[in-house]
């Protein structure tokens, strides 16, 4: 009997329709034949299929062989194992909650305009306005928000100036699938890509190239992630927002997650809403999500210390640890040891141990379950 060969039918199968599907696109943007297409509306994110001739839950390039989708998606099968082993050289152990990584540190723009543009001192738009005026990228993909921001949807984009950069700083917490914006990037010939995303995204890059998922995963050579315990769906503005606290999306200026949403308004005024009344609005891509801290990113970052304009930084691979000295060294950044935080330490240690046991035991494949007892 042949081997099998796994392609979109059984990606519908075992992650678009079984609740593991996070939304991330990558799919989307290894498919050479464009029969894949994207869905965000009504709090979906989900790939579909949009070939009449393989049907929504079939593909008939797949049936001849094409296995591209499968082997991009990072929650397809064994891809914790596979990314862990591609990018580290070996599986994580039991007590690397928060995933393999050479050094944990707390670190901040030096760029007084950089600084506060940016979320909790940032680092991410420092990064890349460096790695673009250094020329180590072309362009990185980010999100931005649709028109002139005050719908608070977000969307994918390519970023290739300081300007642009800066234009994409900040935090949204509806979900923008930025692996989408592949397309016009090498559209507009970047070579060398940088990527920044939640953690779902941030897999996708290793995974293609663990898996040889084509040429896209050539072009990433940098992969900036999220920590990230959840998105909501783009109604939480209307139905929670505006109908439980009078909160006009086009009122919004800043948002921020610190144990609650914190919301800043044209006006001035400052407001909370607790988390737990944000619950109903979850995606339904971040209920069974098992990677709360970027755990195949390059660098994750993400700003849950008790230092409002400091990021909490792992860096995991050589080449995140490459680029945190150059950017050291140019003085675009400023460093402090995590020790400096502790409780930012045990916070991520926490939230990734959570996350981690989001993974049902249904599914095939995926992360080991990991005791909430571990420190």
């Amino acid at each position: 009997m042949p081997p099998e060969k796994p392609h979109w039918s059984h990606l519908f199968r075992e992650v678009v329709t079984s609740g593991l599907c996070t939304g991330c696109a990558a799919c989307i943007v290894v498919c050479p034949y464009d029969v894949l297409g994207y869905d965000d509306g009504g709090g979906r994110y989900k790939p579909f299929h949009v070939d009449e001739a393989g049907g929504f839950d079939d593909c008939t390039h797949g049936e001849k062989g094409c296995t591209l989708c499968t082997r991009a998606c990072p929650r397809f099968r064994e891809w914790e194992p596979e990314i862990d082993n591609f990018l580290f050289g070996r599986e994580r152990h039991e007590e690397e909650v928060f995933g393999i990584s050479e050094e944990v540190v707390l670190a901040r723009a030096t760029d007084p305009l950089v600084n506060q543009a940016g979320q909790d001192g940032g680092l991410v738009s420092a990064m890349l306005i460096w790695a673009l005026e250094n020329d180590v990228i072309d362009a990185a993909l980010v999100s931005y928000l649709e028109g002139d921001g005050t719908s608070w949807k977000a969307i994918p984009g390519v970023a290739r100036t300081r300007e642009e950069v800066l234009a994409g700083a900040g935090s949204r917490y509806t979900y923008s699938a930025n692996t989408l914006a592949y397309g016009d990037a090498i559209a507009a010939g970047a070579e060398r890509i940088a990527l920044v995303g939640m953690s779902c995204q941030a897999s996708a890059p290793p995974v293609m190239s663990a898996r040889r998922a084509g040429k896209v995963a050539r072009r990433f050579v940098l992969t900036i992630g999220l920590l990230c315990s959840k998105t909501f769906d783009d109604a939480i503005f209307d139905e929670l927002f505006a109908a439980r606290y009078g909160l006009a999306r086009e009122e919004m200026v800043k948002m921020n997650i610190k144990g609650v949403f914190q919301i800043w308004m044209r006006d001035g005024s400052y407001h909370e809403v607790p988390l737990k009344e944000a619950h109903a609005w979850t995606r339904e891509g971040c209920k069974m999500c098992p990677d709360f801290a970027a755990e195949h990113a390059d660098i994750s970052t993400g700003g849950i210390g008790a230092f409002g304009d400091w990021t909490i930084t792992i860096v995991r691979t050589e080449r995140g640890k490459e680029i945190m000295a150059r950017l050291a060294e140019d003085g675009a950044i400023e460093v402090r040891p995590s020790s400096d935080d502790p409780a930012a330490v045990e916070l991520l240690g926490k939230l990734s141990r959570v996350s981690r046991r989001r993974w049902p035991d249904s599914a095939a494949g995926g992360p080991r379950r990991i005791p909430l007892a571990i420190a």
